[in-house]
């Protein structure tokens, strides 16, 4: 009851702030100094009015049902959502500067800036839709402190957030599987957020990771959005697909340890580095160490495999040589950059070092919300070794 009851404020929380964004982008649009009379039309009204619970409508339906009406629809307000963002921050520009011009003594007409503003807006917007369908392949040299002699000079794909549900499906998918195997690695990672916990057949919309091979292996690691909940449906899938799902283990590949730690597991400092929850298949909870029970071995490099980048220093502290994450999206565009950015800091995205450890977060090849990028690119990472 205490969860449900924070869940109903939650939503009442989001849909009032979507609400009050809409007052203040019609208040912007009608307003003139120069009429008492400002109101707009009663279409415009209900047009905002409807716009304004159209997301969230959307998101409670898509985690229950799907089907192609409903994926339009959720589309449709998804991408609203983003253009809101760059509308909203036209509006705030548009006040000010109007505010400057009064100041300055200047006559100018308010609603020919909000215009100009409002296309600078909405085409920086559909800019942004175009940009985050545009997958890149982003190449990283990585020079790894006792890394196999047999490892020195092979690639490894890294690909994370495909966020599979009600706007991108299996064929989204199917794109990225032929791109990273044109790259011939020796080894792929999907660092998490596979599905983006909407209603969706998780065993079809997997079936393309059939097609993935590599001569290392393919590796996967549940991210938050597949752990929502009961995350069983989808690493069922992801192994019927046959991938290894890593949970809180390390596999031997020719020298290299390679880790995986899901999510849920490593949020917290203290349950990254002080307890240990088996994978869904053991119905046991083993409390212990989950790296140190690992067992990293110091002596040789290793890669640990975990969606987010929350706590580097545990992973630096147990010997891990390149930690591989994603779950930032750097924030896919302003002004939700910026907070990615202040919160993640140097981890944000790209490689980093932390004492003797490296970190590459990933920007993700898909989208969370709004199927928009600016800023940022949606991208493969093709890693080579040294």
């Amino acid at each position: 009851m205490r969860i449900r009851s924070g869940l109903v404020g939650l939503i009442a929380a989001i849909q009032s702030i979507l609400f009050l964004t809409h007052c203040f982008l019609y208040e912007t649009w009608t307003f003139s100094p120069a009429r008492a009379d400002r109101g707009g039309s009663l279409s415009l009204k209900l047009a905002f009015a409807a716009l304004s619970v159209s997301f969230l409508s959307a998101s409670l339906l898509a985690f229950r049902y799907t089907g192609a009406t409903l994926r339009a629809f959720y589309r449709a307000a998804a991408v609203w959502l983003g253009l809101l963002s760059f509308l909203f921050l036209a509006a705030v520009a548009s006040w000010i500067v109007f505010g400057g011009a009064w100041l300055a003594g200047l006559d100018v007409n308010f609603h020919r800036i909000v215009q100009v503003l409002f296309v600078v807006g909405a085409a920086a917007g559909l800019y942004g839709v175009f940009n985050a369908s545009w997958t890149r392949i982003t190449r990283i040299t990585v020079r790894l402190a006792n890394l196999p002699d047999a490892w020195r000079g092979r690639k490894a794909a890294l690909i994370s957030d495909l966020h599979l549900g009600h706007v991108r499906n299996g064929s989204f998918l199917r794109r990225m599987v032929a791109k990273i195997l044109k790259e011939e690695p020796d080894a792929i990672f999907i660092a998490g957020d596979l599905y983006d916990g909407t209603a969706i057949d998780a065993k079809r919309a997997a079936a393309p990771l059939s097609e993935l091979t590599a001569p290392h292996g393919v590796y996967f690691v549940a991210g938050n959005h597949e752990q929502f909940g009961d995350d069983s449906k989808y690493l069922r899938a992801v192994e019927a697909a046959g991938v290894r799902v890593l949970s809180n283990e390390k596999v031997e590949a020719d020298g290299l340890q390679i880790i995986g730690v899901p999510y849920r597991h490593a949020t917290h400092d203290e349950h990254f580095a002080s307890m240990a929850v088996p994978s869904y298949r053991s119905p046991a909870i083993k409390i212990a160490s989950v790296l140190k029970g690992i067992g990293v071995d110091r002596e040789r490099a290793s890669i640990l495999l975990t969606h987010a980048p929350d706590h580097p220093k545990v992973a630096e502290a147990a010997g891990v040589s390149l930690q591989l994450s994603g779950h930032t999206h750097v924030g896919q565009f302003v002004p939700w950059s910026w907070m990615a950015r202040r919160i993640y800091r140097q981890f944000v995205y790209g490689l980093s070092r932390i004492g003797k450890m490296q970190v590459f977060t990933s920007s993700g090849a898909g989208t969370w919300g709004p199927p928009l990028r600016l800023g940022t690119n949606p991208e493969i990472v093709v890693l080579q070794f040294e």
